[in-house]
């Protein structure tokens, strides 16, 4: 099969984020142990998912590890020209359908080279590691490296992340994490609000205060120019409160989200936040005593990814990608979680970012073949 049939089989499994991903899992894994493969799956506790993780070449260190997921995001409310879960081509040269670019395509890339690898004289490993509900929070990359760094006696040097980068490495990620915070305040009539404790007018206070939080960092100078915007960033993306314009609001849900620079911690964020929503609390409490401020994570904090330009894993890819200037990017991704856990880590994938999550995703056919060709360059690379 050669990449465009392989992507048209992956973009057919429609596994959402969140949902179980055993359909795509199983033909992927079957596919890979076609070619006398073993490969290693890395369960969630109820069984309903799982990455995979394998080995290709000799069990020595220096090998190399390319990481993708396997999930999409949902493409209900988008206005598609054509079946999302069905790869069309549109006689434009492109591939349009979900996952197409973010990151089916690299996936593609990966197994449509997978009989070059088997036959090449590796000197050091490839390993494949695909992950499960990244596009909710990356949840599946922490078991997946710990199982990695568990199975194999050996030491995997770098990681390959083949996110939609057009090609370019991306040494620079911002970490992210998605938050709730509940207002419960009390009801009444708006004519007393002095006496009542509204969870809009509350909600509004807190907003100001993350808002004033990110004008800070910047007025301090926690600045990386290497980023747009150049700086970690809180923003409110749903608020949910009230049921009439003269009815006191006693709920108030709003959900945000942090993404840091790299030299920013987005704990320290969190716990400065908490500390202010406590002192509210206690100031509020004497007018009504069931006022309350609840924070919650929706998943655990992403790290950011800080690749030095001078570290080893640059000058490798920039032998085997076409591009060889660097850059960041703003969104999340595993790679910092692959840095964390001692690989030198780096995205890299085909593909542009701004065709991804929205309807009528597409990859450029000569982007998969960008994606091809570097992989065959890395196999050349380790047979040397």
């Amino acid at each position: 099969m050669n990449a465009q049939e392989i992507l048209k089989k992956l973009v057919s499994f429609p596994v959402l984020g969140g949902q179980s991903n055993l359909s795509i899992l199983n033909w992927i894994k079957e596919y890979i142990e076609g070619f006398g493969i073993e490969t290693h799956l890395v369960p969630n506790s109820e069984g309903t998912k799982a990455s995979l993780h394998c080995r290709i070449g000799p069990a020595v260190d220096g090998g190399v590890i390319l990481s993708g997921h396997m999930d999409v995001v949902p493409v209900e409310g988008q206005e598609w020209a054509t079946d999302p879960f069905t790869l069309t081509d549109g006689g434009d040269e492109k591939l349009y359908g979900r996952g197409s670019c973010d990151m089916k395509g690299f996936l593609a890339c990966c197994l449509t080279v997978l009989p070059k690898i088997t036959k090449a004289t590796l000197k050091k490993p490839i390993y494949f590691a695909f992950s499960y509900d990244e596009e909710i929070g990356c949840l599946g990359a922490p078991d997946l490296i710990d199982h990695i760094n568990a199975t194999y006696k050996e030491k995997p040097k770098y990681a390959i992340i083949g996110e939609p980068s057009l090609m370019q490495p991306i040494i620079g990620q911002k970490g992210i994490c998605v938050m709730e915070t509940k207002v419960n305040g009390s009801a009444g009539h708006s004519s007393r609000i002095r006496q009542e404790v509204s969870a809009i007018h509350e909600s509004a206070r807190l907003i100001m205060w993350l808002e004033n939080k990110m004008n800070a960092l910047v007025e301090a100078g926690r600045l990386d120019d290497r980023f747009s915007p150049p700086h970690s960033s809180l923003h409110i993306g749903q608020i949910n409160a009230g049921i009439a314009p003269n009815v006191i609001a006693d709920k108030s849900i709003f959900k945000w989200d942090i993404r840091v620079i790299p030299s920013d911690d987005t704990l320290s964020i969190i716990k400065e936040f908490d500390t202010y929503c406590r002192k509210r609390e206690l100031e509020l409490r004497s007018i009504f005593p069931g006022f309350e401020i609840i924070n919650e994570q929706h998943h655990p904090p992403v790290p950011p990814l800080d690749t030095k330009e001078e570290d080893e894993v640059v000058e490798f890819v920039r032998s085997i990608s076409p591009i060889h200037d660097v850059g960041t990017v703003a969104y999340a991704a595993e790679a910092g979680q692959f840095s964390n856990g001692g690989f030198q880590s780096i995205i890299c994938g085909p593909g542009s970012i701004a065709q991804a999550h929205r309807a009528n995703e597409f990859i450029a056919k000569e982007q998969l073949e960008k994606g091809v060709v570097m992989i065959e360059k890395l196999v050349e690379k380790l047979s040397e």
